[in-house]
């Protein structure tokens, strides 16, 4: 997710936090300190209010994080790829594989709302324990809305519409069903967008009521909604491509360059033979190295690119999706890397014979989508 650093890792995973991150924190709990705690726990200053109301808002933030963090260990444990985690504005998203099975995904999906579920009863349990056994009303106050947010996140996520977790698992048991993975994606995307639009509609009602939890409301609907609409689309080119080779799609002897080069002359010698937006790199040995990309090229100063290796400056071949021809191309695209976005290197024995971009896949599904029409 763009506007997200790294904050080391949880449980092996890494973590990131984006940028809205902080604005969840204090939204959270100025909500709770100018509103819910005053009226729970009445007669403390507001600057008790304000600690407590913060304290709390972390609170729900880490229970986000152990809620993310369930789905990451579920994924890894059952040998899927994880990724990274990252909390932001509206809650939290885990990066990972496509799982294998029905029952892989079911896990994977259902470990989130259910260790939501379950902390929402401890801190629920909590809070009542500190209020009555040992008489901390602002602490039992906190710890009370803390668990009843977590009992009502874990059941929002279990409304059965994709990106929410109820949707993956609906697309589970429909994908057991019936044994077609793309089709349960796309019915569980279609209900996304259908709950994603009563989100923005009830949201609506609220603002024109003068309620402040109708703009979160629509934002949370408006997410649901565009993440729904990508889930179809993701759902209709896997299944455009399924069965398709890299070898079926990648250009082959694409135009390739000396990592060696200055910026400079890369940019006049080989950029300016192509309109590409990166280029493969090879090194001396004549082993793939890595991706120019043509807008990392155009960021260093002018006056250093006579100086600047173009090595210096690339995607290394590290970081790129990397393929055989063989190679199952929906496989590679679900552990694809950031790169990828500029091409996938396909290497044989070291050497570059062929790239895929995205344009390529667009037109290989066109094609497919299209014989396939043709044939009904």
């Amino acid at each position: 997710m763009g506007g997200s650093l790294p904050l080391g890792k949880i449980f092996g995973v890494p973590l990131r936090i984006h940028w809205s991150a902080p604005v969840l924190i204090v939204l959270l709990g100025a909500g709770l300190a100018g509103g819910t705690l005053p009226a729970w726990v009445p007669g403390r200053s507001s600057g008790v209010y304000d600690a407590a109301g913060l304290a709390g808002a972390v609170l729900l933030t880490a229970s986000l994080l152990l809620h993310e963090s369930a789905h990451a260990v579920t994924a890894r444990r059952a040998g899927i790829k994880v990724e990274d985690i990252t909390v932001w504005g509206l809650g939290g998203v885990t990066r990972l594989g496509r799982a294998a099975t029905p029952r892989v995904q079911f896990l994977v999906s259902a470990a989130g709302p259910l260790t939501s579920l379950i902390l929402g009863g401890i801190v629920l349990a909590a809070g009542f324990g500190a209020g009555h056994a040992l008489h901390w009303p602002l602490v039992s106050a906190v710890l009370v809305w803390a668990g009843w947010a977590n009992l009502l996140l874990g059941a929002f996520n279990l409304i059965p519409a994709t990106p929410l977790d109820g949707g993956r698992i609906l697309q589970a048991a429909l994908w057991w069903r019936g044994g077609d993975r793309a089709r349960a994606q796309r019915v569980a995307g279609r209900c996304g967008q259908a709950a994603g639009f009563l989100l923005v509609v009830a949201g609506w009602f609220e603002v024109v009521r003068g309620t402040g939890q109708g703009l979160w409301l629509m934002l949370i609907g408006g997410f649901v909604s565009v993440s729904a609409v990508a889930e179809i689309r993701q759902a209709v080119l896997v299944s455009a491509l399924e069965g398709v080779r890299v070898a079926d799609v990648m250009t082959p002897e694409p135009l390739a360059g000396p990592d060696w080069h200055t910026v400079d002359r890369f940019l006049t010698e080989v950029m300016a033979r192509t309109d590409r937006r990166a280029v493969p790199l090879f090194d001396f040995a004549g082993q793939a190295s890595g991706l120019a990309e043509r807008l990392r090229l155009s960021m260093v100063p002018a006056s250093q690119r006579g100086e600047v290796r173009v090595r210096d400056v690339a995607v290394p071949l590290g970081q790129c999706t990397v393929a055989a021809p063989p190679d199952d191309l929906v496989g590679v695209l679900e552990r694809a890397t950031p790169a990828a976005r500029l091409a996938i290197l396909v290497v044989v024995d070291g050497r570059l014979v062929g790239t895929v971009t995205g344009e390529d896949i667009a037109r290989t599904a066109r094609r497919r989508e299209q014989a396939r029409g043709s044939v009904t």
